[in-house]
């Protein structure tokens, strides 16, 4: 097997997530109810997340990156060959990725010159809106390679909610008003039409960058068949379902040479 380059994605989870773990501080029990109540979010799905939160607090995406350089220089010194590749997320404009890539190449270029050696990297972005689908050519301008995310591009597209969805996405299938399961299946009409835009957008301006799938979707063999022929490169998924995605994106090259 040929090198893998690990694919870290800075945080992207809402910041109430972690709150209880703020008792760590010392801080008073009022001071820490106040604060808790204070990130609680009405809709944290597309809330202050992903690059938002590196955006007005980008000493929180140096903070990660500085530890994904320093992880990689002592992976080189064990021998271990790897070129990480820094994921930003949630963003929707061409600024925040130029903001973000400025941040993160500070970052990773401060521990280069620490450790006195050039490690290579690459910065890239998860597309998982549809305006950062429809300006793909122009976040391409920064970003390295790109990801789809599907389960929050079929959110933002579909205006469903992921944890709602399922009151009423039986019936839907019953009515025939959809044909599969959108968190489980690309919607090619929809979703899979703004895939195809980013993906000639994006490589009108970076020809050669790799660009891939990263939802429960890419272990659908219906799904991976599609991502295939309109040239993505490889799909990510939840590790119990890797064989699937596997077996899918095997077939899916075999139907298209034969």
């Amino acid at each position: 097997p040929g090198p893998r380059p690990p694919s870290a994605r800075v945080r992207n989870t809402s910041r109430w997530t972690f709150a209880p773990l703020v008792a760590a501080t010392g801080k008073s029990e009022a001071d820490l109810r106040a604060r808790v109540q204070s990130l609680e979010e009405s809709c944290p799905m597309l809330g202050f997340r992903g690059c938002r939160l590196g955006m007005v607090y980008p000493e929180i995406s140096a903070m990660q990156v500085r530890a994904i350089a320093e992880a990689a220089h002592q992976c080189a010194e064990e021998g271990i060959a790897v070129h990480p590749e820094i994921m930003i997320p949630v963003l929707f404009s061409e600024n925040e990725m130029a903001s973000l890539r400025a941040t993160c190449t500070a970052a990773f270029d401060k521990v280069n010159e620490e450790k006195g050696k050039a490690l290579s990297y690459q910065v890239g972005t998860m597309l998982e809106l549809p305006a950062a689908c429809i300006t793909a050519d122009k976040i391409a301008k920064h970003a390295e390679f790109f990801s789809f995310g599907t389960n929050d591009l079929h959110q933002t597209t579909l205006g469903l909610s992921r944890d709602d969805a399922g009151k009423f996405l039986p019936k839907y299938l019953d009515m025939g008003v959809i044909e599969s399961d959108p968190f489980q299946r690309i919607q090619e009409e929809s979703v899979g039409e703004l895939m195809k835009m980013a993906i000639q957008k994006a490589r009108s301006v970076r020809p050669n960058c790799h660009m891939g799938v990263c939802g429960e979707q890419g272990a659908d063999p219906a799904s991976v068949a599609f991502c295939h022929k309109i040239g993505l490169t490889y799909v990510s998924c939840s590790p119990y379902r890797v064989p699937v995605a596997r077996l899918a994106a095997a077939h899916a090259a075999i139907q298209q040479k034969n």
